[in-house]
């Protein structure tokens, strides 16, 4: 008898974090469909790196209607979706008294809209098939404080109160829902974070290894896999130490 096909979807999947998440998830047998707003030569490139394992699709977290969209597209051309990481977001630095409605509003709408959109138009096939995971990537201002990032943080928390409540919701049909928090990660989204700032930020840090993409990426893997099927409305942070 043939495996079943594992299909997950990684939002944000061309870059960074995402981009690691993608290559682990492909790794252990998944095929993921991943997501890219811009620069698509990095996502075809990642496509091509790993074949038939991956599949590239466009999506901007702020576009309402694409969610439900970009689920059926792969539902029908790729399988079955077992597994959801909501990984995309955005970042824009503010002091709160400086902080316009619309940029607020575009925080919230799309680091915690989008990933309630996003489990919204996953669930329901999960659901029908009574089974599925989903991980919720947040972010360590979450639970740190990190001023200039009121709007990040407030989006960011919220995400760990959906997840507690969605794993509620949805765990009788078999299906869990997890979060992570990665510490702080080098990539293009804190490229211009000033490097005594990136100093400071690591100086609680137990482990001088500190944390990388694939460290996040690998424990992302876990929870979405059958390792972790007694886990749910949990969240893991991976710091390298520097809550403890």
């Amino acid at each position: 008898m043939s495996e079943v096909k594992r299909v997950a979807l990684v939002t944000g999947g061309s870059r960074g974090i995402g981009r690691a998440i993608v290559r682990a998830l492909a790794g252990e047998g998944w095929t993921v469909a991943f997501t890219w707003r811009e620069r698509e030569d990095e996502a075809r490139r990642l496509a091509e790196e790993l074949g038939d394992a991956a599949r590239p699709f466009q999506f901007d977290l702020l576009d309402r209607a694409r969610p439900k969209s970009l689920v059926d597209e792969i539902e029908e051309r790729v399988g079955p979706i077992a597994g959801l990481v909501n990984n995309a977001g955005v970042r824009h630095d503010a002091l709160l008294a400086a902080l316009p409605d619309d940029a607020w509003d575009r925080m919230l709408d799309a680091n915690l809209g989008g990933v309630f959109r996003c489990c919204r138009a996953a669930i329901p096939f999960m659901l029908r098939r009574r089974a599925g995971s989903i991980v919720n990537v947040s972010s360590l201002t979450a639970v740190h404080g990190l001023g200039g990032q009121t709007a990040y943080g407030a989006a960011k928390a919220g995400i760990l109160g959906l997840s507690r409540s969605l794993a509620r919701e949805v765990g009788s049909r078999g299906i869990r829902v997890n979060a992570v928090i990665p510490g702080f990660v080098p990539t293009d989204m804190v490229a211009d974070v000033p490097p005594e700032r990136v100093k400071a930020l690591r100086a609680a840090e137990a482990l001088p290894v500190g944390v990388t993409a694939a460290s996040v990426a690998e424990a992302v893997a876990f929870l979405l896999s059958e390792r972790a099927a007694s886990i749910t409305g949990q969240t893991l942070v991976i710091d390298a130490g520097m809550m403890a």
